[in-house]
């Protein structure tokens, strides 16, 4: 954390809460459509993923909906919100149970599941029903001096890792890249505190065209013109600093999944482009 910056860390309240590691999902009938109508059977959500980490691309996998590492749940509905509204990005999951008992990683996203990247040794020893447990900090963490701007999912971690700094009255964050508030699609109807937004990816020459078919998973994106403190509504002079949490999707309105983490007034909260602005840096976790 910048040394000008002042944090209430020593306010937070630090808890352990659990889930485990879940079976890879699917719809009924399997079948996930294209725009075209064209049908695929498709993997991508829930259980353990070898092969896509924080870091990798968010485009172009034979998947939908694509989880990096190792998606864990749990089988009591609330005792799984506290798990999803407890935890935040960037605190630490320890394997509590199986051959990888006591190995440790760090939560990387939130989506239907909580996303924890593990290094490629411990996936090895990992099983589905393994528990994890997770030392969950970071709700109501927030700058004394800058109360207008509200962090979601931030866990003390993950605010020294931001790179946040000072600059003409506005506190600026690093992004890999800006996203029009014109592509973002479900989730909308989503409080920010939970899951995700999915932008529309359908348009793959417009994708292209604006970059974004270059995201990749863990980017810091920033929206403006969006206001995150309360839903993910469209409102001038608003700005949001989201997290891409998992891949694309050939489904209409769907696309690479965006977490609020900061929102706020764009008089106070900026951004600047920094290209390798993911928190496989930050947070030192992915490849």
């Amino acid at each position: 954390m910048a040394d000008s910056l002042q944090w209430n860390v020593e306010d937070l309240v630090e808890m352990a809460v659990t889930g485990q590691v879940s079976q890879p999902t699917m719809r009924p009938n399997g079948y996930v459509h294209w725009p075209d109508g064209k049908a695929a059977v498709l993997p991508g959500m829930s259980g353990i993923a070898y092969n896509a980490r924080v870091g990798d691309r968010a485009f172009g996998w034979a998947g939908d909906h694509v989880e990096p590492g190792v998606s864990i749940a749990h089988s009591d509905e609330k005792s799984d919100f506290a798990l999803h509204y407890l935890t935040c990005i960037g605190n630490e999951a320890t394997v509590m149970t199986g051959l990888a008992r006591g190995a440790t990683g760090i939560v990387t996203g939130e989506h239907a599941r909580i996303l924890v990247d593990f290094p490629p040794e411990v996936l090895e020893d990992l099983m589905i029903g393994d528990t994890i447990q997770i030392r969950a900090k970071g709700r109501g963490i927030g700058l004394t001096d800058w109360p207008e701007i509200e962090f979601k999912k931030t866990s003390p971690a993950l605010a020294r890792a931001y790179g946040l700094r000072v600059e003409n009255g506005q506190l600026i964050c690093p992004v890999a890249m800006e996203l029009p508030a014109r592509i973002m699609g479900s989730g909308a109807e989503l409080n920010a505190e939970y899951v995700d937004q999915d932008l529309m990816s359908g348009d793959r020459a417009l994708m292209a065209e604006l970059g974004v078919d270059q995201m990749r998973l863990g980017d810091l994106i920033a929206i403006r013109d969006v206001d995150h403190r309360f839903g993910r509504s469209y409102s001038k002079g608003m700005v949001a600093i989201c997290l891409c949490i998992h891949g694309d999707s050939v489904m209409t309105g769907h696309g690479p999944g965006i977490l609020t983490l900061i929102t706020g007034p764009a008089d106070k909260l900026g951004f600047a482009i920094a290209p390798r602005a993911n928190i496989e840096t930050f947070a030192k976790v992915g490849n």
